[in-house]
């Protein structure tokens, strides 16, 4: 389940499968122009990135973003049909893949509104549920999220810091928890591993951003 994925920083991840799924690219080196699909969680320039997304699209990649934010697309000249505008909790399918999406938001803190309606993604691959949170806090939706692999944002300031991802790792018990969101704009590299102390023994803790 792992040896396809990398994360370039923050929640720049890369899933190499039969297809090229990124999401949210940011600070990417080179022209990849790689990716059959490209997930947005939101609109922050760490997330949705225009000069990132013109590195790895292709002229057929098919764009996932949240409704309210597709006109921040409009430069790139994609052609609607390769547009999904997505909804929180719904079910999509993509190519060869089904996805849900998380609501993803703060509770406590004023950047990520519930009402701008951003998202978080669960991705169906070979049978596994991946679940990218985007910029969130420990909500009663994704208290519910069913995955095998969670990618939680670790940084703290503009969502949940590592010990509440610990908490809610704990409390959806995926096989493997892949800290993302953090050792660059804000949060500690060293809060991986407080994370990996904090979590369930069941649980793998797998980190991927380079320290």
């Amino acid at each position: 389940m792992l040896q396809n994925i990398t994360i370039n920083t923050q929640s720049s991840i890369r899933i190499e499968d039969k297809r090229i799924i990124r999401f949210d690219p940011f600070r990417i080196e080179e022209d990849y122009n790689d990716a059959d699909i490209i997930f947005i969680t939101h609109s922050h320039y760490d997330h949705l990135s225009l000069e990132d997304l013109n590195k790895v699209r292709k002229e057929d990649t098919i764009f996932i973003i949240p409704e309210k934010e597709v006109d921040k697309l409009t430069t790139l000249n994609i052609n609607n049909n390769q547009i999904i505008k997505a909804k929180p909790n719904q079910e999509y399918q993509v190519l060869d893949y089904k996805f849900y999406t998380i609501p993803s938001y703060n509770t406590n803190k004023p950047f990520h509104k519930r009402e701008y309606n951003w998202l978080g993604y669960i991705i169906i691959i070979n049978d596994k549920r991946y679940y990218i949170a985007g910029d969130t806090d420990i909500t009663e939706e994704n208290k519910q999220v069913k995955c095998d692999i969670a990618f939680l944002p670790i940084g703290g300031t503009y969502t949940m810091d590592y010990k509440e991802a610990a908490t809610l790792a704990n409390i959806i018990k995926p096989s493997v928890v892949i800290p993302i969101h953090y050792g660059s704009i804000v949060g500690k590299k060293e809060d991986a591993k407080k994370l990996k102390e904090l979590v369930n023994n069941d649980i793998d803790v797998n980190i991927l951003i380079k320290e």
